[in-house]
């Protein structure tokens, strides 16, 4: 494990799980510390802030590290919590900037409820977690991009989705089964429409994304900040974890985006 991932993963299981959120920040974060998580102010002070009321609510703090990557100066965790013995179950999936001494200075997220039964019988989090294929990073971020434009921006050619997708993709999307045929067919509602991919972290056969998206419910859009992380096998997905968080009105910090 890198240095820049220790620090990342030491942030939140120190600071959060173990709840010395004022000696984890100080020594794991960077001169400054740009903070895009829903209802937590910049800076250092703004995570003492917010990580010290949730300690006194959340006694009780089971986290675990899912997934990480890192590419370049940055890094992707994919983490489970379960809140005050089962109060609260959530998937965190968290993108980090760091700067020249590998230390955090930037952080977005996005949050959802944990599923233990998806419409395709996974959980939120289930399935491999190795990285391999490290020589194949760059293909794979490539392979995402045009997976993404394709299926799911409005200048795409949907009849190319079999150029990306494996036919036997394995979902853990609450709603969306697994296999090509529900991939496709969810592409082809056009009620996710992607504006922007405003991160992209890929190492090996992993590719996590933070795009900005909306939704079409019934009539209405509604703003997301969405993670999608791929698994890549043999040049297609064969594998997609899924989180979305709406976009709140009203930001204390610098936006989810």
């Amino acid at each position: 494990m890198s240095r820049k991932v220790e620090n990342a993963v030491k942030l939140y299981l120190e600071g959060i799980r173990d709840g010395h959120y004022i000696e984890a920040v100080n020594t794991y974060t960077g001169a400054r510390y740009t903070q895009h998580s829903t209802g937590v102010r910049d800076g250092k002070e703004g995570f003492i802030e917010f990580f010290g009321d949730f300690v006194k609510r959340c006694p009780v703090r089971d986290i675990r590290i899912i997934r990480k990557l890192e590419d370049g100066r940055n890094v992707f965790i994919q983490a489970f919590q379960d809140i005050n013995n089962g109060d609260a179950r959530w998937v965190t999936t968290d993108f980090f900037d760091t700067d020249e001494e590998d230390k955090i200075i930037e952080h977005w997220d996005v949050i959802a409820e944990y599923c233990d039964h998806t419409a395709s019988g996974n959980t939120s989090v289930d399935g491999p977690a190795e990285v391999q294929d490290l020589q194949k990073t760059e293909e794979n971020k490539e392979l995402v991009r045009k997976l993404i434009k394709d299926a799911f921006m409005d200048s795409g050619n949907r009849d190319n989705l079999k150029n990306y997708v494996s036919e036997d993709i394995i979902q853990h999307s609450k709603d969306v089964k697994s296999g090509f045929k529900a991939f496709a067919e969810l592409a082809a509602e056009r009620r996710f429409r992607f504006h922007e991919v405003v991160l992209m972290v890929g190492q090996g056969n992993y590719v996590a994304t933070l795009s900005r998206v909306t939704l079409n419910e019934k009539g209405a859009e509604l703003e997301l900040c969405r993670t999608d992380l791929f698994r890549i096998e043999e040049g297609r997905v064969a594998e997609l974890w899924d989180n979305s968080e709406a976009v709140p009105e009203v930001n204390v910090n610098s936006g989810k985006f």
